[in-house]
Order: C-alpha cells, then sequence, then structure tokens
C-alpha cells in the first residue's frame, strides 16, 4: 500500500508538469490558438493540483485492477499496454469529438495525440517498473 500512494503521488505530479510542458511551450501555444475564444483567463492551481492528484490515484489503481490481465510477461511491457489502452480512451477519443464537432486544425489534433501518448507511456513505465499487486 505504501509503494501505491508513492506512486500514485509522483504520477499525480507528473501529470501536472508534463501538462504544463506540453500545453505551455511555444509551439502549443501557437497550435492551441483556436481555443483561445473559450479559454479561461486563469487557473484555480488548488483544484488543478487536485485533478492531476486523483488522476495519478485513480490510473495506478486501475493499473493495479488491470495487471494480471494485461499483455506482456514483465511489469514495463504490462505499463506500455496499459499507456496505449489509456492513451486510446482518454486521447484519441477525445481528439476524435474535437475533430468531428469543431473546426480543430489537423495539426493540433495531432499534437494532442503525440503528446498525449507521450505523456501516457512515461506514466505507463512508472506504472510497469513500480507497481505489483499484492497476493
Amino acid at each position: 500500500m505504501p509503494t501505491y500512494v508513492i506512486v500514485a503521488v509522483v504520477s499525480g505530479v507528473l501529470f501536472g508538469v508534463l501538462d504544463a510542458v506540453i500545453n505551455a511551450n511555444p509551439l502549443a501555444q501557437r497550435l492551441l490558438e483556436i481555443y483561445k475564444p473559450i479559454a479561461r483567463t486563469s487557473v484555480n492551481p488548488v483544484a488543478g493540483v487536485a485533478i492531476d492528484l486523483a488522476y495519478g490515484f485513480v490510473l495506478a489503481g486501475i493499473f493495479l485492477l488491470l495487471y494480471q490481465s494485461l499483455p506482456g510477461g514483465d511489469g514495463l511491457l504490462k505499463g506500455m499496454s496499459f499507456a496505449l489502452i489509456a492513451w486510446f480512451l482518454r486521447v484519441v477519443m477525445s481528439a476524435a469529438s474535437q475533430w468531428m464537432m469543431f473546426r480543430v486544425p489537423g495539426r493540433t489534433l495531432l499534437y494532442s495525440l503525440a503528446t498525449g501518448l507521450g505523456e501516457m507511456l512515461i506514466l505507463g513505465v512508472l506504472y510497469g517498473l513500480t507497481l505489483r499487486p499484492v497476493g
């Protein structure tokens, strides 16, 4: 249990750091300009940290629940398998919905897909190298 809590907190912090890097760099600022008319002018940092920490706990918990069912012989491969599943459910489905509902440039969607894959792989590798179900 202590390992789960530590990894969940680390992954929540990673979520926040990676989201900041992904969304605040100059390339992202240009690509995400399409959202400017509906974007908030300020962010609630306490809520942001709480949400990222919650994501960390939820994803680490789901990884543990699915561990035995994930493809791969070792933790690293299981972590990468989990990352691909999470990427599809979290990022690909969101990008497909945006493509269908809004006039978002293709390069913006591709950026989201690529950076989302990187983010999920980093987290999946973390989970795969550190978490194992007990018992």
